[in-house]
Order: structure tokens, then sequence, then C-alpha cells
């Protein structure tokens, strides 16, 4: 199966969206090494002094699709969770300086927590999902699709045009426009949708 990421997929207010919004979509992967599932705790990876997280709603794909229309994406979809994106920010920084990819920075073990997934029925509309983050308690980040640059089925039908997705794969669909930071050895993260605890688990 596939990781599949989307970056600076949130603006903090709709009125942003249209001077954003190019059709050139941000994409990258990651490996499947990456991911924790069932709220196990994770260790604070070695490679870094700087670790970032950004909340995201994730999304599963349920069956096989190349050259996916708007109309059709969201058919794909078969469940919803949501997950943390790290990102080892010194990492990123080195590599980028040599024009490099984000593959180490974004694919390292633990990179990519998930949650439990929903079935997509479980979600009436997915343009007006609520989610959030609190790391020791104290809100993080709180988000909405209908802040969303691109929408499910607009990234579905990008991505499909470009590589197959194959029931399974997971898309990273982006983090709000703010509240990102870093995350240090014994947080405790707690991540909702609709105010549903779905992903709870500590740095260890």
């Amino acid at each position: 199966m596939k990781i599949i990421g989307i970056g600076k997929n949130y603006v903090n207010d709709k009125s942003e969206i249209t001077a954003i919004k190019t059709g050139a979509q941000t994409i990258f992967t990651k490996p499947e090494s990456s991911l924790v599932t069932g709220n196990n705790d994770i260790d604070f990876p070695k490679i870094t002094n700087q670790l970032a997280y950004e909340v995201e709603l994730v999304v599963k794909i349920g069956k096989r699709g190349k050259d996916i229309s708007l109309e059709d994406a969201n058919s794909f979809i078969s469940e919803i969770a949501i997950g943390i994106d790290y990102t080892a920010k010194d990492v990123l920084a080195a590599s980028r300086e040599h024009k490099g990819p984000w593959a180490l920075a974004k694919g390292f073990d633990g990179a990519s927590p998930v949650s439990d997934f929903k079935p997509v029925s479980n979600f009436l509309d997915l343009g007006a999902i609520n989610f959030n983050l609190k790391i020791n308690g104290e809100q993080k980040q709180i988000g909405t699709t209908s802040l969303m640059i691109y929408s499910f089925a607009e990234i579905i039908a990008y991505v499909s045009s470009f590589m197959t997705l194959e029931e399974g794969d997971l898309i990273f669909t982006g983090t709000p426009a703010s509240g990102t930071g870093l995350v240090l050895k014994g947080d405790h993260l707690q991540a909702s949708i609709e105010d549903e605890l779905l992903l709870d688990f500590k740095m260890i």
C-alpha cells in the first residue's frame, strides 16, 4: 500500500482559496514502514531534534482506480481516520539546502500515526468535517474540511492522473493553516473527529 500526503492544503479563511488555487497540488509519498496504528506509543526518532506535528484527516481508498474523474472520486473513499504527519524539520532543512527530496524527513519509522478508521458513510458532508488536536490537554490545532484548498475528490482525481490508486492506499489530506509546532519526548497527543477521540498516544 502507498501513503500519500498533500502539503499546503488549508486556509484560515475561505476568501483566500481563489487566489491560491492553481491546480498544482503539492504531493509527496511516505513508506508503509512509517505507519503506526492501534494508538501505540511512538519512540521519539533519534534522527531529529526538531520534530514537527501536523494533524490531518486520512482517507482510505476502497477500490482500484486510474485517471479517476472528479465526479466519481469520492466513491473511491471507503473510510476516514485522523493522523499525524510528522516532519523532521532539521532533516528537511538539510535536504533542501542541496535541493534534495523530502523522503528522509517525512518517511522515518513512526512518522505516520493513524487512528482506527470510520466508514465514509458516517460522514454526511465530506466538505464539513471538523477535527482537532490536543497536546498534553492543550488545544493546538482545529480544522474543518470547509477550509481545504483542494477537496478529497480533487486530491484523488489529481493523484490518480499520475499513479494508480489501489485498495488500502492512504491519503493524508493536509493540515489546518495554523497551529503546527514541535513535539517533545513525553508529549501526549490526542486527536478527534467531530469531538470523538480516535488517536491517543505518547511520544516516549
